[in-house]
């Protein structure tokens, strides 16, 4: 609009846009003698007309009589080519709006005395500078469009509701206007079979969200076959390595079977290059287990070791990623013995309590410096 806006009355007394649109059917017209004015005609309605040559072609094409019956060949719209008519304007240029190898509509101009060849050439320029706006706009909202899909498709899923187990997580990307990164979690199983992984992709941004998105699934489908953390963590390894890029993973994960009466949960734990996690006991005691692998994707042929643990009731496993011990404050790193120290005033605490404690001394500690992904996930014995 407000292209036509700068074009009225310096380089035409009436002006409309023509923008085709393949995926509706429809071609919009906007303009007039009233700037605002917009309608909508059918593309079909314009088959093998001149205005549908020229936005194929993305020529120029010249009325010299605006008044000429022939008009409705290249202004379909009654209400603008009668508008147009009572004007009484001699001629029509119409340019096309060309840009990157496409043609995206057409950009129609009426003036009173017509137009001469430098009229013609500054109206192409323009034309084109019009369209290269008009293409970024759209690549713009199609990425926009993308962006909504992929965060709604790799955005860390809602938790099940596990017969007692409680569970709870924090999420926060380092980049905190883009809700994507590449830290994740996800918790599948079901009665008391339960496979919990927490995981970091290397990188940032759009590309770790997607590597993000690409782990979990294979996590998925590996676990409808084994949900052993070490054999799930070999098959992970093999499908990342023979992908072939240089991206790796961190991956931890925990087998939980929980006992039919709900008094204790049986762990098998492995890790892929992953930060241990934290067992909070019910009595305030805390232990940061001690359990090593590689990362996913380096190497070929790696082997896992798993250890084993008990939950009782009111214990707390507190999984979390490197962007909570490895958080840059002032005094260097956040580090697990901060979070060894923080723990047990949170002894028999509700795990969601717990992790919005840690996230928020994590936030505090770093004080708006900029921070890795944050994702961390608490599970706590008991209903």
């Amino acid at each position: 609009m407000r292209l036509l806006t700068l074009l009225k009355p310096e380089l035409a007394d009436w002006a409309v846009l023509a923008l085709p649109d393949a995926r509706t059917g429809v071609l919009r017209l906007q303009g007039g003698e009233a700037v605002g004015f917009t309608a909508t005609v059918p593309l079909a309605t314009i088959a093998g007309t001149r205005l549908d040559r020229l936005l194929r072609t993305g020529n120029t094409d010249v009325t010299t009589d605006a008044r000429d019956p022939a008009l409705a060949g290249i202004l379909p719209q009654p209400l603008l080519r009668g508008e147009l008519l009572a004007l009484g304007l001699e001629q029509l240029l119409a340019v096309g709006l060309n840009a990157r190898g496409a043609t995206l509509g057409a950009l129609l101009l009426a003036r009173r005395g017509g137009f001469d060849a430098e009229d013609i050439e500054f109206a192409t320029r323009l034309a084109s500078r019009a369209a290269i706006a008009l293409d970024s706009a759209r690549l713009y909202e199609e990425r926009g469009q993308i962006a909504t899909v992929l965060s709604g498709a790799l955005r860390p899923p809602s938790l099940p509701d596990v017969e007692h187990l409680r569970l709870a997580a924090r999420y926060r990307p380092a980049a905190e206007h883009i809700d994507l990164g590449g830290d994740f979690y996800d918790v599948l199983g079901s009665d008391r079979d339960w496979l919990i992984t927490l995981g970091d992709v290397c990188g940032k941004g759009v590309v770790a969200a997607a590597a993000t998105g690409r782990t979990r699934q294979s996590i998925r489908t590996a676990a409808h076959f084994d949900r052993h953390p070490a054999a799930l963590l070999r098959a992970l390894n093999s499908v990342l390595y023979e992908a072939g890029t240089d991206q790796f993973v961190t991956v931890l994960c925990a087998r939980v079977n929980v006992a039919a009466d709900g008094a204790h949960a049986d762990v098998e734990l492995a890790t892929a290059g992953h930060p241990a996690p934290i067992l909070l006991r019910a009595d305030g005691h805390v232990e940061h287990l001690e359990i090593f692998g590689a990362a996913c994707g380096m190497v070929p042929g790696i082997e896992y070791r798993t250890i084993s643990l008990r939950l009782h009731r009111g214990d707390t496993m507190l999984m979390f990623t490197d962007g909570v011990d490895e958080a840059h404050g002032a005094q260097g790193l956040f580090g697990v013995d901060r979070l060894l120290a923080l723990l047990p005033a949170f002894a028999g605490a509700a795990p969601d309590v717990i992790c919005e404690a840690v996230e928020q001394h994590v936030v505090e500690y770093v004080d708006g410096r900029p921070h890795d992904d944050i994702a961390m996930l608490a599970v706590t014995c008991g209903s």
